[in-house]
């Protein structure tokens, strides 16, 4: 667990912040589901091997409890229980996770976590809605380099199948595995791992070759014997429909299966091409989840990114450090000028204005010192107060100017050029 500073709070406001706006312009409605969760509840979704990735532990009424691990449980769960409730429903949250996890730079313990959930009727309409938000978003927070890259679950299966000679639900799971760790280790420690499970060399071999297969739908049907695949015609309207919504940055990449055994569609993670620090973000369609919550008439589809990893890329692209300094030092030159002091810096915070003061009765030399990172500075001193004026100096060039206090607090943000 770690804590977090000023500067980096800052940077993730600014991300959260970026993420509302797009939210906003999605028509999506912000919801925070519980950051405790039943165990039973979060293995419905991963399997009860989830219990090595989470905190868990029992209350004080000896049930099993777990921190949330992230949005998709708590969300499905919640609407799974609405009967009632308009479809489709969009859901976004924003917001804290805990995952029992080897910490390191880009993964920790806890973290933030952005996430969209769409829920309805399964549309390949929905899956291009959550991809197109992801690039929209991305876009936003002017990151640059990133590229999405799609797949789909029962394409990837067939084609598992088909070189196995098995429909075998182990086996595949087990293979698809063996597909995702590909962006992570060496081929030939994959190999070797699951020729030690029984598995044949030549076939592992042209699994490993068909999850590298990436480009467009036509390069892709150049690479690869496409027909009959199951399916393929469901990528090629999904990428037409993100070419009617001008999205461009998207690719198939065979290579994406992601993790988690209860996708059942499309899938895509979003990489940041100029870094190593892994997907920023994962998503895809996973119906099968509502089933577990007993809904068999809702489909789901998602998507979801770890905050801190973004800012990583972000700061590696040059980010620009976020001011959090005031934008007015009020300052006072003796004792006698702290009550007035006060009550113009509270007068101009109450318009908005983000005002500093001494607060223990520093010198004003000490004060000047510690305003030097200010825009302005409201110096009260006892010859212009006493006839109600004060000084405003720009910290920038220098200059002082001499203001009525009156119209100090009347035309403030226009003196302070706010």
């Amino acid at each position: 667990m770690k804590d977090f500073e000023t500067d980096e709070l800052s940077k993730i406001e600014y991300v959260r912040k970026t993420f509302l706006e797009i939210c906003k312009t999605f028509k999506l409605n912000l919801m925070d589901p519980s950051p405790l969760e039943l165990v039973s509840v979060i293995e419905a979704k991963s399997g009860p091997t989830i219990r090595d990735e989470i905190y868990f532990f029992k209350d004080k009424g000896e049930r099993d409890i777990a921190l949330r691990f992230d949005f998709t449980v708590g969300l499905t769960r919640y609407l799974a229980a609405q009967k009632s409730l308009r479809l489709p429903a969009k859901i976004a949250a924003f917001g804290g996770v805990w995952r029992y996890d080897e910490p390191q730079k880009g993964r920790y313990r806890f973290f933030h976590q952005w996430d969209l959930e769409i829920y309805g009727k399964p549309s390949l309409e929905s899956d291009a809605e959550i991809i197109e938000f992801t690039s929209k978003f991305f876009s936003k927070l002017n990151l640059s380099g990133v590229i999405i890259d799609i797949s789909h679950r029962k394409l990837v299966e067939s084609v598992v199948a088909k070189i196995f000679q098995s429909t075998d639900s182990g086996l595949i799971a087990d293979i698809l595995r063996a597909i995702d760790k590909i962006q992570k280790k060496k081929k030939e420690e994959i190999l070797k791992e699951y020729e030690q499970k029984g598995y044949p060399a030549d076939k592992l071999e042209k699994i490993l070759e068909f999850s590298k297969i990436k480009g467009t739908p036509e390069q892709v049907e150049k690479q690869f014997d496409v027909s009959g695949l199951d399916a393929w015609n469901e990528i090629k309207l999904l990428f037409s429909s993100l070419k009617n919504r001008q999205v461009e940055n998207v690719r198939i990449n065979f290579g994406i299966v992601r993790g988690l055994d209860y996708y059942s569609g499309v899938v895509f993670e979003a990489f940041d091409t100029t870094s190593d620090y892994g997907a920023l973000v994962g998503g895809g369609r996973y119906d099968s989840l509502p089933k577990a919550f007993g809904r068999d008439d809702l489909g789901a589809t998602g998507v979801a990114g770890g905050v801190e990893r973004i800012i990583l890329s972000l700061e590696k692209q040059g980010m620009k450090k976020i001011d959090s300094s005031p934008a007015v030092s009020v300052l006072f030159v003796n004792e006698e000028m702290i009550a007035p002091a006060v009550n113009i810096a509270s007068q101009l915070r109450q318009m908005g204005i983000a005002t500093d003061i001494d607060l223990v009765g520093r010198p004003f030399k000490k004060q000047i010192e510690n305003a030097s990172a200010s825009k302005f500075s409201v110096i009260v001193a006892p010859k212009e107060y006493s006839t109600k004026q004060i000084v405003v100096k720009n910290m920038s060039d220098g200059k002082e100017t001499i203001q009525t206090i009156d119209s100090l607090l009347s035309n403030a943000k226009s003196i302070f050029n706010l």
